[in-house]
């Protein structure tokens, strides 16, 4: 698993306006979380949005440097984005510590075409995009890479498929579907859809016409 290190600060006051003023600095605030426990931090814009966006596809082990000398691992939490600008508002963090197992998901990314799509006209459906697993934050897999080349009409990867190294428990259902190759379905051409459902009307015409030609025969049988 990648670990990075970047600059980290500490901070003591807290707020909208307070988070807004170092947003004008350049920088992010964040919180660190550690079993029940939080601290508030500050760390720079540029350095962290690269590193968030990375985070998104892979996991990432955080190296918080901090002024004092102080470090300290974490891992990516959460983190909130502006809706209209798209900009990084804030970050949560919790702290690992390289003896304690932790609860993590990984990314699943699929690679190459699968044969069913390509050569019989298939479909391909991805179900499933995380995994979650158990481990030591060293043995944590920054992200799981699937080969679907092969995978033909009506076959699937399931998670039990998937294989990790020495010290990774998975613990999502092993029956869980990842990815799966299925017939394309097929829509019914316009004009055959409109016969079908114009068919029945026509026994309904046909039973009037008989009726009014009974009627015509009694007005004729009256009259005579």
């Amino acid at each position: 698993m990648e670990r990075i290190s970047i600059a980290a600060e500490k901070r003591e006051r807290s707020g909208k306006g307070v988070a807004r003023s170092l947003r004008r600095d350049g920088k992010i605030p964040a919180v660190l979380y550690r079993e029940g426990r939080s601290q508030s931090i500050q760390l720079g814009r540029k350095d962290l949005v690269r590193l968030v966006n990375a985070a998104t596809a892979e996991q990432i082990m955080f190296d918080l440097q901090f002024a004092d000398g102080e470090r300290k691992l974490a891992l990516l939490k959460d983190f909130q984005v502006d809706p209209i600008r798209g900009e990084l508002l804030h970050t949560d963090f919790f702290e690992v510590s390289l003896t304690e197992k932790v609860k993590v998901t990984i990314h699943v990314t699929t690679e190459g075409e699968p044969i069913g799509v390509k050569r019989d006209g298939g479909m391909m459906q991805q179900v499933l995009r995380e995994v979650e697993v158990e481990c030591l934050p060293d043995n944590i897999p920054g992200k799981i890479r699937l080969d679907i080349s092969k995978l033909e009409i009506g076959q699937s990867i399931h998670v039990s498929d998937l294989t990790f190294g020495e010290g990774v428990k998975v613990i999502s259902d092993p029956h869980e579907v990842i990815v799966t190759v299925v017939t394309a379905v097929v829509e019914a051409a316009p004009v055959a859809e409109a016969a079908v459902e114009a068919a029945p009307a026509e026994p309904e015409v046909v039973k009037k016409g008989k009726k009014e030609e009974e009627g015509a025969e009694k007005a004729e049988k009256k009259e005579k």
